[in-house]
């Protein structure tokens, strides 16, 4: 994946205008998709267009504002991986050296390096559930789960989404700067970013935050969700942060910021050939995730917390950025919709989820039913009533499962029968047999055949 060097800014109508359309836009797609607020903000490359709409948190009904700061969730995790780069730049760490170097919490899998935490490909599950991690220490935590009995493949070889290489991650920034995480995201990068900090678990905040919402399906109204993410797993979810302050991240890593050098940025967002995402993104660099369209590579992520759903976009070769925040799980259509106008209102196709290729009529798969682990995360996939392949995740109701030849497959919502993309099975290349299987990015080993 090539990246060219910056052009020129992109030139659109003039900005108040554009606002409005972009004001109308936002308010009827959040309506329309029932989230209670949402920011919108646009970096052309010489101007930014910002909007938002709403209610921060329909228990106080505080409006939303330009400055009002989401939960981020995973949109957390560039901000760790950036951290962990500019400790490379300075020499402090390479990245290509085992992570036992700097933590024994990781002695148990002495091959994993940091570049691999960085970009999912160690092999390490995603780690427990926020309620068992909050029962127990960062070391604890990490020694339980950096096993060379819970890999899922031979680290360097595939990728797996793991919130636990980012709990890792996040103890390295401490271990080689000293500060606690929290002090050093703000030190490093907020702060220079001029990006007022706010965490999960704030009790003070010093800027208007929202809640995330989840819909009453009895009453069709928003009711306010509470964050649960453990003190530990900060490093993977933690940041609160508004549109604009992710635009200002984007621009740095799209290599326009003085934050970054150059060459860091440039080092994130090189795909790593070992990462297949999947239906995440095209591809994976260190700490960003990668997506084509119409010959570029944009870099960005995803994030949802509890009740929100932000996203951020960066093309490095016309220097746009696009950010999104919602804070409700329909946020997520709306975000999807809002891409559209984008490319409607300023000729600009900014890559909201990844395109799936036309990949022929479904197939059969039998021999993919089995029981399949990611850690404690267990997997079943079983015949369904009409015998076709259905996915049941820790016990959840079954999702049919749409297979294809090429080991692809989607999910079906038996209630609506919408097909999402759902991931991909492997097989051993030795014996031919179905060993893996990965779902949203989530890789599972296969325990049994039955």
């Amino acid at each position: 994946m090539p990246y060219a060097i910056p052009t020129a800014p992109v030139a659109l109508q003039a900005p108040a205008l554009l606002r409005r359309e972009l004001q109308d836009r936002l308010d009827d797609l959040a309506r329309t998709h029932r989230v209670p607020g949402a920011q919108l903000a646009l970096d052309t490359g010489g101007d930014i267009v910002a909007v938002h709409t709403g209610t921060a948190d329909v228990t106080t009904g505080s409006p939303f504002t330009a400055d009002t700061a989401v939960p981020l969730g995973s949109l957390t995790k560039p901000f760790t991986a950036a951290l962990v780069m500019l400790l490379a730049d300075d020499g402090d760490l390479d990245l290509d050296e085992p992570a036992a170097e700097h933590l024994a919490e990781l002695t148990g899998t002495p091959e994993v390096t940091i570049r691999q935490l960085l970009n999912h490909t160690g092999g390490l599950p995603t780690g427990p559930d926020s309620d068992t991690a909050a029962a127990t220490t960062p070391a604890r935590y990490l020694t339980a789960v950096c096993t060379a009995r819970d890999l899922l493949f031979t680290p360097g070889s595939d990728f797996s989404y793991s919130n636990a290489g980012y709990v890792a991650a996040g103890r390295l920034v401490e271990t080689v700067t000293g500060m606690p995480w929290p002090e050093a995201v703000r030190a490093l990068l907020l702060e220079p970013l001029g990006i007022l900090p706010a965490f999960v678990g704030d009790t003070a905040p010093v800027r208007p935050v929202a809640a995330g919402h989840a819909l009453n399906t009895a009453t069709g109204q928003a009711v306010a969700a509470r964050q649960n993410l453990a003190p530990l797993e900060a490093p993977a979810g933690a940041l609160l942060a508004s549109a604009l302050d992710l635009v200002a991240f984007g621009s740095a890593l799209a290599g326009r910021s003085d934050l970054l050098p150059p060459a860091v940025a440039k080092e994130m967002r090189r795909a790593d050939t070992a990462a297949d995402p999947g239906t995440l993104a095209d591809g994976w660099g260190a700490g960003l995730a990668l997506y084509q369209r119409d010959g570029r590579v944009w870099c960005g992520h995803d994030g949802n917390a509890q009740g929100t759903s932000c996203h951020l976009r960066a093309d490095p070769e016309s220097g746009v950025v696009v950010a999104f925040t919602g804070n409700a799980g329909g946020a997520t259509a709306l975000w999807r919709d809002l891409a559209e106008d984008l490319a409607r209102l300023t000729g600009i196709r900014v890559p909201a989820e990844v395109l799936t290729a036309d990949r022929g009529r479904p197939v059969g798969l039998p021999d993919c039913a089995g029981t399949y682990r990611n850690g404690t995360m267990t997997y079943r996939v079983a015949p369904g009533p009409d015998g076709a392949p259905a996915l049941s995740v820790d016990g959840d109701l079954p999702l049919p499962l749409v297979c294809y030849a090429d080991l692809s497959c989607d999910l079906r919502d038996p209630a609506t029968g919408h097909v999402e993309p759902g991931g991909r099975f492997h097989r051993d290349p030795a014996t031919g047999t179905i060993d893996r299987v990965q779902i949203s990015g989530r890789t599972a080993r296969r325990a049994d055949d039955g």
